[in-house]
């Protein structure tokens, strides 16, 4: 998708000033395509009409573009219907939400739909994306809002109850009671949010628990588990993190099968506990038990601490109240730590941040959260196979400042987990857009460069291994990975595996103690090296020459046009044959004249020429270091570099908008446009501290002065 600078930038900035103001928090979630609940439905109220929602109407392009776009047979029957028109007296909720309500339909969202069945099994969790104040009686108006976590802000979705059906039954997900609605109104709303239903289909579990908890999750496969799985697993229950185990059914026939010890083969379960016990028979070895919940709400394990096992004779009466235990049908059980390894196949941890958690005896996560994105021929530099542009990825400076509190001599250093996840590729998936490779390197600062705010060079990362990196890259949304790492400053590149891939990205880091992150921005600011005029005397050949064309075709006014300096400059450029460009345009050469008409008359005089003549030849040695092999282009890449030597200091944002500006489609700047923008930028901080009077680093324009400042340079 090509970006339009302008719009990309004004849009980060009314975000970024929102985030300020509070918006996009779990208290103030943002109104997803400007639509707000409470206003809509008093209109609908007052007008005595039930909501249609305009920005997801009931039509084929909200099913989908391809198996449910307008070429496809299985949307032609389907009927957009109200709940009242497909039930009487339906609800909202029936007895409270619960996994029975999430029946799947004709769509592959069953990641979606497994998410929201671990969700009811947190009420305060679920109740925040499914605001309860909702009902098909009092107040209704046809419309209801869901909020979901999205890239770092907590959104409210609006929509209309208008539901696909076939044959008056519900086409996607439908409750156990034909006559609740929740699940499948949360299904449209989520649907929304990616574009159609079809977006929807394919994909992970943690992808929608991320989303309805913004939290980030954690893989382990049991074979490949740190031996200090047992200590995450319980710090993540006292974080208040959901946490999910399964086991891998190979053959598909026998899928959520039960086996001989009461366990299910590919089926989730939830972790609800892990403690530990001493029986009796032991002297002084605790046992580590972990307690697990089958949402069926029966079947169970019925091995060692299952519940009527023998086991549990062995302890006191104070152990069995800790733990809880009681003997029921329930689907809730107890095994030892050792079965629980041997039996599951994977565990998934959501850690949670701290805006979801508001009971203040939980320990919480410290959490950063930094936006992103990887432009084509600026920062998109791909991964370290790539070395010429590894290092023009956006890159963020990490300081651990306190070790864990309960670290052993042997794991001394500081806990987190990063998180890198691409944006957005779900919702462009009609356009053609795949999820791309990603991961991430960790590289440790040396003591000499703390505090120091620069973009890491090439020869950095030339010659610095990394101290820590992802497993692997993966075409996921999300790579998460937890890592120890003493305290200290490091650098997190966040990269595409392939150079030139453009997109945008979220990168989180998740840590047990202090941490900040924050991405290396170098300091805006010009240097200003006016050359000293040259005399009479030490003038060379090339500057007589200059002098005689110039009053060549200046005649007796001794000033001359941007016609004119385009004739002047392009009858010596072109005898640089080591350029091979040419010459300059005539838009470029106004620009030139705007730098440095000091008169406002649109004309130079001599003096000023020579002061731009000297200039273009500082930047023309720059050019031509850049331009080794005398193609008569720099790669865009390269351009930072370039900027640098002539005395300009950017941030990321805007080396992305150079090479939007002034690269051509091979991401190549050729001489005229590497001209035009150094003199455009030499303009412009020129026009700034003219106005920056109090050396404040801001400034205020009316808008005549804004238009006069823009038009002309």
């Amino acid at each position: 998708m090509p970006y339009s600078p302008s719009g990309f930038f004004c849009d980060r900035l009314i975000r970024e000033r929102e985030r300020r103001d509070g918006e996009g928090s779990l208290n103030k979630p943002l109104r997803f395509n400007s639509q707000d609940f409470n206003t809509l439905r008093k209109e609908c109220l007052q007008r005595k009409s039930l909501f249609e929602d305009d920005s997801f109407p009931a039509t084929v392009e909200s099913l989908g573009f391809k198996e449910l776009g307008h070429k496809s047979n299985k949307v032609k029957n389907i009927v957009w219907k109200r709940p009242k028109e497909i039930c009487e007296n339906p609800q909202f909720i029936v007895g409270g939400a619960s996994r029975t309500d999430i029946c799947q339909g004709d769509l592959g969202d069953c990641w979606l739909l497994a998410a929201i069945a671990c969700l009811t099994l947190n009420e305060k969790l679920l109740y925040r994306v499914v605001p309860q104040e909702q009902s098909f009686s009092e107040g209704y108006g046809g419309i209801f809002h869901f909020q979901f976590w999205r890239y770092g802000d907590w959104v409210d979705v609006v929509i209309d109850d208008r539901i696909p059906t076939f044959n008056n039954q519900l086409v996607f997900t439908k409750s156990a009671e034909r006559n609740e609605f929740w699940s499948a109104l949360l299904e449209k709303a989520y649907a929304k949010l990616h574009g159609s239903y079809e977006a929807l289909k394919g994909g992970n579990t943690t992808e929608a628990m991320e989303d309805f908890t913004g939290g980030v999750t954690e893989f382990y496969e049991m074979k490949e588990a740190p031996k200090e799985l047992y200590k995450i697993m319980k710090k993540a229950l006292e974080r208040g993190s959901l946490m999910g185990c399964s086991i891998d059914s190979l053959v598909p026939a026998r899928f959520e099968t039960r086996t001989v010890t009461g366990l299910v083969k590919g089926h989730a379960y939830s972790v609800t506990a892990v403690d530990e016990c001493k029986p009796s028979q032991h002297k002084d070895a605790k046992v580590r038990l972990v307690r697990l919940r089958n949402p069926w709400g029966q079947v169970e394990w019925n091995g060692p601490w299952s519940d009527n096992s023998k086991e549990w004779a062995t302890l006191s009466k104070a152990d069995k109240e800790k733990l809880q235990h009681q003997s029921a049908e329930d689907g809730e059980f107890w095994m030892s730590f050792e079965d629980f390894k041997k039996n599951y196949t994977k565990i998934e941890i959501c850690n949670l941040t701290p805006d979801a958690l508001e009971d203040d005896k939980i320990h919480k996560w410290t959490v950063s959260v930094n936006e992103g994105r990887w432009v084509r021929g600026c920062s998109a530099g791909g991964c370290r196979n790539y070395p010429d542009t590894f290092w023009t990825n956006p890159q963020y400076r990490l300081r651990l400042l306190e070790e864990d509190d309960d670290a052993e001599e042997s794991e001394v250093g500081c806990t987190f987990v990063v998180a890198l996840m691409q944006k957005n590729r779900r919702k462009e998936r009609k356009m053609g857009a795949n999820l791309f490779t990603i991961g991430f390197a960790i590289y440790e600062v040396p003591k000499e460069m703390h505090g120091n705010k620069q973009h890491m060079q090439k020869d950095f990362f030339l010659f610095t291994s990394s101290k820590a990196r992802c497993k692997s890259y993966i075409n996921l949304r999300e790579v998460t990975q937890r890592f120890r790492l003493s305290p200290g400053e490091y650098v997190i590149v966040p990269s595409t595996y392939e150079p030139h891939q453009e997109g945008e990205f979220i990168l989180r880091v998740f840590s047990e103690k202090r941490n900040t992150s924050e991405e290396i921005e170098n300091r805006i600011e010009a240097d200003h090296p006016v050359p000293a005029p040259a005399s009479a005397g030490e003038e060379s050949e090339e500057d007589q020459q200059f002098r005689t064309i110039f009053q060549e075709i200046a005649g007796d006014e001794m000033e001359i046009t941007a016609n004119e300096l385009k004739n002047v400059l392009n009858r010596v450029i072109t005898k640089h044959k080591d350029l091979n460009t040419e010459g300059f345009s005539l838009e470029s050469c106004r620009s030139m004249i705007a730098l440095m008409d000091m008169e406002g008359t649109g004309r130079l005089n001599l003096q000023e020429f020579r002061h731009l003549w000297n200039k273009i030849k500082q930047w023309q040695g720059i050019f031509k270091h850049y331009n080794a092999d005398q193609s008569g282009s720099i790669n865009s890449y390269e351009m930072r570099n370039a900027v640098n030597d002539a005395g300009f200091r950017l941030n990321n944002q805007l080396y992305d908008i150079i090479t939007m500006r002034y690269a051509n489609e091979n991401m190549n700047i050729d001489f005229d446009s590497f001209i035009s923008c150094l003199v455009r930028l030499e303009a412009m901080f020129r026009a700034f501290q003219a106005f920056d009077q109090e050396g404040d680093g801001t400034i205020r324009l009316s808008v005549l002065e804004w238009l006069q400042l823009t038009m002309y340079a």
